[in-house]
C-alpha cells in the first residue's frame, strides 16, 4: 500500500521531469519511488535545480561514508551501552517512533570514548534502520508510515557539557547531517521536561534547522502534560514507556530498559587515551605556517577484478590551536571536481579527528590542512593519511604521492 499525496497538475508534472532529471543516479530499486523524489522537492520548495543539488550531494555522501556496510559494522561498546535511546513501535500510521532520556547522554565521556565520525556513522545507522522498517510499514500503512516520530526528554538539562567545543562541533555537524540527507522524514518531535536553559540552547540550535523541521517541534516545560494529547492521538500510550509519560512497565520498571538504553556516566574505563604514537600507523609532523595550506594528493587507479575497495583514512591533532580541514577530488578521466569532504574548522586541539572516505577509481584526492585564514599563528599537526583496503584495520597500502605546503589562494 503505498499513494503520495495530493499534487496539483504543475507539481506532478515537475516531479516527473525530476524523476528523469535524477535518473542517472536512481537505483531502479523500489525506495527510489516518487515519494522518495517528493522528500528533495518539498525540501527545496519544488525548486528543482536546488532538489537536484541536494540529491545528488546526498548519494554522493552514502557512498562516501559507506553506508551499505553500516548492518555488518560492529560499533564501539561506549555507543552500544551508553548512546541514549530506544525504538519501541510505530504510531496508528505505521511511522517508527524513536525515545531519547537526552539527559542521561553523557556527551563528554562519549567523545573520550569514540570519534566524532564513528559517533556519526552510528546515529546515520539508527536512522537507516528506522527508515527501513517504516518503508517496509509503508506497505500496510501508506506513505505516512515513512516518517519518525521523535521524543527527547530533556529534564535537567545543563549547559556545561555542550560550552565544550567538540560537543558544539558534533551536535552542530549531527544536525547538518540530519537536514542535507535525511529531508523530510520528521513527522513528530516532542520535546518534554525542558527548563528555561534548554531554550536558550535552542535559540542556538534552530538557526541550523529549516522551516519544515521547526514547525514539527513542540517544547514542553517541565511538568506540562500538553504534548500528550497532541502525541496520544496517534501514539498508543500503552507501547509508550511509563518514564516517559505513557503506561508501559516491564517488569516493574517505568523505564523498560529492554527497548531503551539509558546510556549514563561513561565509565573511564572504556577511554581511548590520546598517545603520543601508535605502532599500526606512521605519523608525521609538519608545521602549517600562518596564511599557508598542506595538501596531501593522493592517485586511486583504475579498479582491478575481486579488488576491494579503497578508503581514503585520517587521523590529526593539531597542537594548541585549531585547523580547517577538507578532502577534495577530481576525476582522472572526465576533470568533475567535488568537495569530499567540506573545508571545516575543526578543533584538533582538544581531540583526535579520524575518520574515512570511500574512493572511487580513477580519482584524485587531495587532502587539505588550512591555516590560510590565520595572520598570526603556525599550527603544529602531527597526522596519519592514507589508502587502506576496505578490509584493512589500519595497515598502510601506500604513501602520500604529492606533499606540499602552499601560499594561501582562492581556490581548494
Amino acid at each position: 500500500m503505498s499513494s503520495l499525496p495530493e499534487l496539483t497538475e504543475t507539481q506532478k508534472e515537475t516531479l516527473a521531469a525530476f524523476r528523469k532529471k535524477v535518473s542517472d543516479v536512481l537505483d531502479g530499486g523500489e525506495t527510489h519511488d516518487d515519494y522518495f523524489l517528493l522528500r528533495w522537492l518539498r525540501a527545496r520548495k519544488w525548486d528543482m535545480d536546488a532538489a537536484e543539488k541536494m540529491l545528488r550531494h546526498a548519494l554522493k555522501n552514502r557512498i562516501s561514508v559507506n553506508i551499505d556496510s553500516l548492518e555488518k559494522w560492529d560499533a564501539p561498546e561506549a555507543l552500544k551501552k551508553y548512546l541514549p535511546y530506544g525504538i519501541i513501535g510505530h504510531d496508528n500510521d505505521g511511522a517508527p517512533i524513536i525515545v531519547c532520556p537526552f539527559y542521561q547522554f553523557d556527551i563528554y565521556g562519549m567523545l573520550h570514548c569514540v570519534t566524532r565520525f564513528d559517533f556519526i556513522r552510528y546515529v546515520i545507522k539508527i536512522l537507516e534502520t528506522v527508515m527501513k522498517d517504516g518503508f517496509e510499514q509503508s506497505k500496510i500503512h501508506g506513505v505516512k508510515a515513512r516518517q519518525v516520530v521523535v521524543l527527547f526528554d530533556v529534564a535537567d538539562f545543563n549547559m556545561t557539557q555542550y560550552a565544550w567545543r567538540p560537543a558544539v562541533e558534533l551536535i552542530i555537524a549531527m544536525i547538518k547531517e540530519y537536514e542535507q540527507n535525511y529531508p523530510e522524514i520528521l513527522k513528530m518531535c516532542y520535546i518534554i521536561n525542558a527548563p528555561k536553559v534548554f531554550y536558550f540552547a535552542f535559540n542556538f540550535i534552530k538557526k541550523f534547522l529549516d522551516e519544515y523541521t521547526m514547525s514539527k517541534i513542540s517544547i514542553n516545560k517541565p511538568g506540562s502534560d500538553k504534548w500528550k494529547e497532541a502525541a496520544f492521538s496517534h501514539i498508543n500510550p500503552d507501547i509508550l514507556p511509563k518514564a516517559f509519560g505513557g503506561n508501559l512497565v516491564e517488569n516493574g520498571d517505568e523505564r523498560c530498559p529492554s527497548k531503551v538504553v539509558w546510556g549514563g556516566k561513561v565509565p573511564k574505563e572504556l577511554y581511548i587515551e590520546q598517545k603520543e604514537e601508535d605502532d599500526s600507523k606512521s605519523f608525521m609532523e609538519a608545521v602549517v605556517n600562518k596564511g599557508n595550506k598542506l595538501k596531501l594528493e593522493f592517485d586511486v587507479g583504475e579498479k582491478k577484478p575481486n579488488e576491494e575497495d579503497k578508503l581514503l583514512s585520517w587521523d590529526f591533532r593539531t597542537f594548541d590551536y585549531d585547523i580547517k580541514f577538507g578532502i577534495f577530488s577530481i576525476d582522472n578521466a572526465s576533470g568533475e571536481k567535488r568537495s569530499e569532504v567540506p573545508l571545516t574548522k575543526v578543533y584538533s586541539n582538544e581531540i583526535n579527528e579520524v575518520g574515512f572516505i570511500t574512493t572511487r577509481p580513477n580519482t584524485k584526492y587531495t587532502v587539505v590542512f588550512d591555516n590560510s585564514g590565520s595572520y598570526l599563528r603556525s599550527k603544529k599537526l602531527r597526522y596519519w593519511v592514507s589508502l587502506i583496503s576496505e578490509n584493512d584495520d589500519i595497515s598502510e597500502l601506500t604513501g602520500q604521492v604529492g606533499q606540499t605546503e602552499i601560499v594561501a589562494s582562492p581556490d581548494n
